[in-house]
Parts: C-alpha cells; structure tokens; sequence
C-alpha cells in the first residue's frame, strides 16, 4: 500500500473518529436517508432502526479505530445492512404505500438492503455473525434472550449455500440436457444476464417454477433432498415440452435412458437413476408442479397419452400431462412473468434473499467484496463461510457417488466402465446419502424387530409399549406435522400443508426405524459382554433412549439437508443437552455398520464441537457429573449456577411441542451396568 493512501485512510478514519456530535449525526443522518431514500422505509421501521444504531454505534467506531481494520465507509455500510435486517427480522416493517408501488418492487426484503447498500451476498454473510456476536447483550436487552431463534441467521447462511448448490445442479443438468444460451441460434429465446452472457429462457422458466415449488409447496421443510427431486421434476416437465431440437440428448442413448418394453423410454425411472431420486417421489411432485402451472399460469392439463406432439414421441406417457403451446415463446415470456409476480408477492414480508437471483451468477450481489471496491476486515474473525460453501472442499472430503447431471449409466457394463465420472458434488453426495436412507432404512418395519422384543420384555418388567411411547412423542416433537398458527392456503395450494405432513410423517418413520435398528444392534453386543438378555439398567434408561432418538433424528436431518432444523434443535425437543448427546455417538457409529462415511463425518464433527465448546456452556449436564466425580467443586458449580435443568417429562415435552398426550412417567433407572454411556 502507497503512503498516499495510508494517509488518506487516515483522513477519512479521523473524519468519523474525532467523537462530536455532530460527526455522530452525520453518520446518523446517512442511515436515515437509507431508510427513506434507499429503501423507503415507514416510520416505525425507521425509528427502529435508529435506535438500534444509536445502541450499537460504540461497537462501530471500536471496529474502525483497530489498526488495518479497512475503509471506514465499507464499516459503516456493512453495519447499516446488519441492523436493518435484524430490524426486518424482529420487529418487521414495511416499505411505504405497498399497494403503490411497481410491479418489480419487492419492497423491504434482504435483497434489498444489500442492494442499496452495494453489499455482495457472500460477503455480508461472513461479516454478519460479527455484528450478532459483538452485540449479542444488545440485542438481548431490546429484543429478549430468545433474538438469535427469532432472527434465523444461521439458516439464512445454509440456505444461501444450498441454494447456490441446487441452482448449479440445475444448470449443469439443463447444459447436459439442452443447449444453453450461448448456443442458441435464435436469441429471442435467450435472457441477458446484467452484465453477463445470455441465458435460456426455458431454463429460467425452470427455475422460477422450481421457486413456486419452494414458496407454495416445500413451505416448511425446503431441504437438499426435497430441493433436489423438485428441480429433477421439473427437468422432466422441461424434456417433455422444449422444443426437439433444442435437446443434447438423444433418447436412444441406453446409458441414460431406461425403456419399457414397447411403450418408449421411462422418464422417471431414468431421471432417478442418473439422479439417485426416488421414482415415487419424483411422479408426485411432478404432478404437484403440474398443480402450479394450472393454478398459477392457468394453463389447461391433457393427459400426454392422448397428445401426438413431437416432443412426446418414444417416451412413456402414461403417468404424465401435456400443456399445449407452454413453450411457446409468446406463452413462455408471459409465463415467466406472471411466475416472477407470484413469487415477488410471496417473498415480499418475508425478508428472505431473493432466490430469482440465483440464476444469474453475473447478478451484482454475487461474489465477494463490496459492489463499492471496498474491502472489509475484522479483527479476530474466522472465515468459516468460505470452506462452507466452497464446492473444492466439499467434494474433496466426499465419497465418489455416481450422482452428477452428466450421463450415469443404469447398469455398469464394459462399454460404460470406461466413462470417467465426474467428481461428486454436495447436492449428489446428499442424494447418495438419502439413497442409503431409502434402500436400508425406510424398508425396515416401523416397530422393534423380534429379536428386540425379546430383550424389552426380557426386562424386569415388559418395556415395549414404554420404548415405543417415548419415540412416538419425542420424534413428533422433532418433526412435528404442522407448525402453531399454520394458515390455511386456498386452491390446488393447499397441497403445502399436505407435503409438510407428509415430509414430517416420512422422517419421523425413518429416524424410528434407524433407532430401533441401531438399539437392537447394541443390546445384541451387550447382552453378549454380560451373558445375559436382561438389559434393565441400559433399556430403562430415559435419557438413554431420548439420546439415541436424538441421534437418529439428526442423521436423518442431516442426510436431508434441513435448513429449518439444524443443530442443536433436536436437544431441544428430545429434551438433552449437548453432553449428553455426545456419549452416545461412538457407540451409534460402531453399531450401525452401513452408516454412509457423510453420515460418519457429521456425527464426527459435532462430537468435536460438543467437546470443544457446547459441553461447556452453562446448563450443560457435564457439570452435574462434575459434581458426582468431584464433591469439592460442588459448591463452585452451584455458585455460578452451571447445573443443568432436570429431564423435562415426557408431558412437557408433548405439551409444548404438540405431540400426542404422553402417559405418566416412570422413574428412571440406574445405569451403573451401561457399558456404553453413563447418564448421572
């Protein structure tokens, strides 16, 4: 860095440094003029967001004075976004005269913000958890303890990097399937990017179909997985209705592409082999996307059987409708606006980001840095979004599933053999993982096995119908089938509430059917180190058994990629803390020998974190061991309060969560014959 500018930093620092007031007012009068000017704000939100500021500023002008610390006006713009998103999160707040403004105004929403403050995405989600830790006690006193549940920035982090997976996937298999805007010899049907090349307006349609999927349909639970056989869906949606000759593909390609006797290819049993989907999700959520395009576009459904279009030719029709004239490009331009004013609608309190822009990597708000050319640093901040969302480090510490877009053989033969695929990535390294899920898991009775049973009622006393309430409530605490204050949808929309129910009932059926097989897995061990078959003091356990549904929950959470349950949310509802999770995942890895090494690295990984840091917090149950294995910090432990909370009943936990009404609860037991964990 030249003097020169060495000594101009010093200037502007100086400038906002010198402490008057009126210094501290022109700082003030710039947020207020983003308010109304930038964004429009109403008073309220405005008012709001002054006070914020006004509590917080001190950390502001603390971070400008360190040395190194960058451009003073990137400071302040970054710090203006984050009180202004918490201020939309926790208080909320409009833009003014909704009802006035243009069609492509989406009023006080994220993308927005960054937007006026000329922020990139990326580059506020790394310095974002910066302004919620320094001010955390803030915000605390203003908004209450529970600020951080309420403004779900964590989830807003997992969904950006979710989101910018699934939309390269998408890309990748629209590029393989069809041509792409640059290879498009008739431009009218190509959309230029800001900035950028052109894209295809079939695959914009794709993906803003793909959003009205997420908006209207995945409301509650917008996973990976989920995600994944929705883009997959409209893939297919998309091979029947472009145009022929935009296709890359030829349906006479056998690596791809599965036939059905004399009835043509079988479009869903091939996508879900090149994809690792299931063929029967895949089928309903076609048909839910089918749903939206009559009831948003308003198109009219025939079956496909019965139409001779050219794009239908050789494929297996039966389980599919046909929109006539849908890619028509007079029909397709109008079709994608009316879909952008659907989801522009639907976003617009919200505060999400705005999912369109995902499409155009060329949009202003990605990449890293300020839209200004400034540079932010703070001190002391570790870069733990980078390796989250950087696809290098995901697939190098991936196993190699057959999982991407381009051409995956159904059968493995010699002429095949030789096709070298290409390296995983996070969406099919998930769907591989939700594969196992599928093939292992969900096949298993939804109860204990035989040889389980015999051990519950080999007891003292007979425990199955015990065993198997606690998984019942426990389990529809973490999954529950619909969420307080859910609102009814009118129409063919109704069918959100449905897929969440259904969504909710699915993983419920596959973590009880993982924690049944893994609890048989470990009384078969331990039955053999004691020689006997009663296992009283392992099986009666309660928070035992609540931590091996914790565990199998998670997995299940993770296999899917679930931005709106993430860690620790399972500790909540199965009523454990963090320590007490801990003691049980050795144990889970080593007797469920199948577990996908994804699966293996997660419980991994949050063994580590728990160890490092959660067992540590207060409330965290290892303290009270403390207290059993040494009496003389008893009385240090109870003075700083650091004692976890009792076992919340089964009650409790039903009636808080709105699980079906629990039964009275029986003493637990001790578990001084546990080989594998101790829990007093």
């Amino acid at each position: 860095m030249s003097p020169g500018s060495v000594e101009m930093g010093d200037i502007k620092r100086s400038r906002i440094l010198n402490g008057s007031s009126r210094k501290v007012d022109s700082m003030e009068a710039r947020l207020l003029n983003f308010c109304k000017s930038g964004l429009s704000l109403d008073d309220e939100a405005t008012k709001e967001a002054l006070r914020l500021f006004r509590e917080t500023k001190h950390i502001l002008f603390a971070i400008i004075a360190a040395p190194d610390s960058g451009n003073p006006e990137d400071h302040e713009r970054f710090w203006f976004a984050s009180v202004l998103y918490t201020v939309k999160q926790l208080i909320g707040g409009n833009s003014v005269n909704k009802g006035n403004q243009a069609d492509n105004d989406t009023g006080f929403t994220l993308y927005q913000i960054l937007k006026v403050s000329k922020i990139k995405i990326a580059s506020f989600l790394n310095e974002m958890p910066q302004f919620f830790i320094k001010a955390d006690s803030i915000l605390s006193k203003l908004y209450g303890n529970d600020w951080e549940k309420k403004l779900q920035a964590k989830e807003l982090q997992a969904n950006f990097v979710h989101m910018t997976f699934l939309c390269r996937h998408f890309k990748r298999a629209y590029q393989d399937f069809f041509l792409s805007g640059n290879d498009l010899q008739d431009k009218s049907l190509s959309a230029v990017a800001n900035g950028g090349g052109p894209v295809s307006t079939y695959l914009r349609f794709g993906w803003m179909l793909f959003l009205a999927l997420r908006i209207h349909v995945f409301s509650r639970f917008k996973d990976m997985v989920t995600c994944t056989n929705g883009l997959v869906s409209i893939l297919a949606i998309l091979i029947l209705h472009v145009p022929i000759r935009y296709r890359r593909f030829s349906l006479d390609d056998s690596t791809r592409f599965v036939r059905k006797c004399d009835k043509g290819v079988d479009l869903i049993s091939s996508l879900s082999n090149i994809f690792h989907a299931s063929e029967v999700d895949l089928l309903e959520t076609s048909k839910v996307a089918n749903n939206l395009i009559v009831e948003i576009l308003n198109k009219t459904p025939r079956p496909a059987s019965e139409c001779q279009a050219e794009e239908l030719k050789d494929i297996d029709t039966d389980a599919f409708s046909y929109f006539e004239g849908l890619m028509e490009e007079s029909s397709l331009v109008s079709s994608i606006q009316i879909l952008e004013k659907d989801y522009e609608d639907a976003i617009y309190d919200r505060g999400e980001l705005d999912e369109r822009m995902f499409v155009n990597e060329e949009d202003s708000l990605f990449g890293s840095g300020s839209n200004s050319g400034g540079s932010v640093t703070v001190s002391g901040v570790k870069r733990k979004f980078d390796s989250i969302s950087s696809p290098t480090k995901t697939i190098t510490s991936t196993p190699s599933p057959r999982g991407s877009p381009v051409a995956s053989p159904v059968k493995e033969s010699s002429a095949t053999a030789s096709i070298k695929m290409p390296p995983p990535t996070p969406v099919s390294t998930a769907m591989t993982t939700a594969k196992w899920l599928r093939t292992v898991i969900a096949p298993l009775p939804p109860k204990p096995s035989t040889e389980l049973g015999h051990f519950l009622s080999s007891c003292d006393r007979d425990i199955t119908a015990d065993v198997s309430h606690r998984a019942r409530i426990i389990l529809e605490a973490i999954f529950p089938s619909s969420s307080p204050g859910e609102r009814c949808v009118a129409g063919s929309l109704q069918s959100a509430s449905l897929m969440d129910s259904i969504w909710a009932e699915q993983r419920r059926m596959e973590a009880l059917k993982l924690y049944y097989r893994v609890l048989a897995a470990m009384c078969r061990a331990e039955s053999n180190r004691l020689r006997s078959r009663n296992l009283t003091s392992l099986l009666t356990n309660e928070r035992f058994h609540r931590c091996m549904l914790a565990c199998s929950a998670e997995l299940v959470l993770a296999t899917h990629k679930t931005v709106t349950m993430m860690f620790p949310a399972v500790l909540e509802r199965s009523g454990i803390t963090a320590f007490d999770l801990s003691k049980v995942i050795e144990s889970f890895v080593r007797h469920e020998e199948t577990l996908p090494r994804e699966l293996k690295r997660h419980l991994n990984n949050l063994e580590e974190r728990i160890l490092e840091s959660m067992a540590w917090e207060k409330g965290s149950s290892m303290y009270n061991s403390l207290i059993v294995a040494k009496s003389s910090l008893s009385a240090e432990i109870n003075r700083l309060r650091l004692l976890a909370d009792p076992l919340p009943s089964l009650d409790a936990i039903a009636m808080q969560y709105g699980a079906p009404t629990a039964i009275p609860q029986r003493t637990e037991a001790s578990s001084e014959a546990c080989y594998y964990c101790s829990f007093q």
